[in-house]
């Protein structure tokens, strides 16, 4: 059951009306259950790994408190996150490792056969997995309780609205409010249905209808030349945002249904002027996570610069790793490093741009920045992503012929080119927006009449525009 089905169009409102007509009491195992239907939809066999994570991660917070010294605690961590990261590096990086070894032996005598295993890769592995690490870094560390109530604890890891894709959440937020006894409030689920609407339309409406012209392009590049290649690597980057993006506020809405409050995932990353600023407006969660627990047990910036650069490096390198088992990933993620490294050393921090001309310049470079990273993760490897970048302009010397050719190479047609025209031109305003004002409650608190053409306006092109063809998978899926 994914957001954009049929299944979860009836799925969340018999959750939403259940939720607020048991009492408090019954509450956390009504989405104890619902969450479990909603991971089994996708595919049961993988419960039991769910199920085994919440366990070790329930019991180690315990012991945690029970220990009496620093070497008692060290290990109880220590054996935790062996075991929970054991269970991701064996269904997401065996093959990968096993795979570079036998290159790297390759180099030097007749390269052996890898060991490979036949596994699939769980749905939200990578997103549980980070999510119980840091609540039991957050216990040793004294930055929060162990939570005592398994029921409860297990709602915490397996909560549906971000279960599969984040945001991912910290026990010190999420566990209080599934403890908390709510009221229905109208306003904080209308809000929650509205930012649900317009997840949608960036899935449905952008995200959907870009993959349908730029999919087959990633996957077999050598078809392609030209402008082709180009716009590709251009849509790309407004479709990974839309996707991802209209996840999360798909996610956030519907928790807001329920009187919960997820963290804030995307703040109009594409308007940040320096790498940093993106960092911190692209997957917060993430980013915050390997900030908290990656980049400042490291050292952060306390160790002198040289450390300070490496640390920046070191964690870029495996934010990318998290992505992906596969070197595209890698180099994408080290390529962000390489890029806030070489910031930190030409644009420190404290040297603050009042020009709003330099601000506009180092925001178009950014973005030109992130875009061209972006062909590294969407590429199947890094041979394709050199040949994207390699055949992108041929042509070029003739611009008419380049462009009418690489529109018709992609199978563009005026309609489609209008819906996509006329939806970037609303997630702008809208993002430009975002920078100073929440839009929703900004047409929320506009008179009847005018919010009410706002809203019916925005629901006629939404319905109209929704592509035919059946959803994709949101994209943050296979990580």
């Amino acid at each position: 059951m994914q957001f954009n089905s049929i299944e979860f169009l009836i799925f969340l409102p018999a959750v939403f009306l259940l939720y607020w007509l048991l009492p408090h009491r019954f509450r956390w195992p009504l989405l104890l259950a619902a969450s479990l239907v909603f991971y089994m939809s996708l595919n049961p066999v993988y419960v039991p790994l769910l199920l085994g994570t919440t366990l070790v991660s329930y019991f180690a917070a315990l012991l945690l408190e029970r220990c009496k010294t620093g070497s008692q605690k060290r290990l109880t961590v220590a054996v935790a996150l062996v075991i929970t990261l054991g269970v991701l590096f064996l269904f997401k990086y065996f093959n990968f490792t096993f795979g570079a070894i036998s290159d790297l032996i390759g180099l030097f005598t007749e390269r052996p056969r890898a060991l490979t295993l036949s596994l699939v890769l769980p749905v939200g592995i990578s997103f549980y997995t980070f999510q119980t690490i840091g609540y039991i870094i957050d216990v040793y560390r004294g930055d929060a309780p162990a939570e005592k109530h398994f029921g409860v604890y297990a709602v915490f890891v397996s909560f549906f609205p971000q279960l599969l894709a984040g945001p991912i959440a910290r026990s010190k937020s999420l566990i209080p409010q599934l403890k908390q006894e709510k009221k229905f409030d109208e306003k904080t689920a209308g809000y929650g249905l509205k930012q649900m609407c317009w997840g949608f339309f960036k899935k449905l409406v952008i995200a959907d209808r870009i993959a349908m012209f730029i999919t087959n392009v990633f996957s077999g590049p050598e078809n392609f030349t030209g402008f082709s290649l180009l716009l590709a690597a251009a849509l790309f980057t407004v479709q990974i945002y839309c996707d991802f993006s209209g996840y999360s506020d798909i996610a956030i809405g519907t928790a807001k249904l329920m009187g919960i409050e997820l963290m804030t995932n995307f703040r109009s990353p594409y308007f940040a002027c320096s790498l940093r600023d993106f960092w911190g407006r692209w997957h917060i969660s993430l980013s915050t996570w390997f900030r908290d627990y990656v980049y400042i047990p490291l050292g952060g910036n306390r160790k002198g610069k040289f450390r300070q650069l490496l640390n920046i490096l070191i964690t870029f390198l495996l934010s990318g790793l998290w992505h992906g088992a596969d070197w595209s990933f890698l180099v994408w993620g080290g390529g962000h490093g390489i890029g806030r490294v070489f910031e930190e050393l030409v644009f420190p921090k404290k040297r603050q741009i009042k020009s709003r001309v330099l601000k506009a310049v180092r925001g178009i470079l950014v973005f030109l920045f992130c875009a061209f990273m972006w062909i590294f993760f969407a590429a199947g490897s890094v041979k394709d992503s050199f040949y994207i970048i390699g055949h992108m302009f041929d042509g070029i010397s003739s611009p008419v012929r380049y462009v009418t050719a690489g529109l018709e190479g992609l199978g563009f047609d005026l309609r489609n080119i209008v819906i996509i025209g006329v939806s970037l031109a609303i997630l702008t305003v809208f993002d430009a927006f975002s920078l100073k004002n929440d839009v929703i409650e900004y047409i929320s608190g506009r008179k009847m009449a005018l919010r009410w053409i706002v809203y019916v306006l925005f629901a006629v092109f939404l319905i109209l525009c929704i592509p035919a063809a059946r959803g994709t998978e949101f994209i943050y899926f296979k990580f």
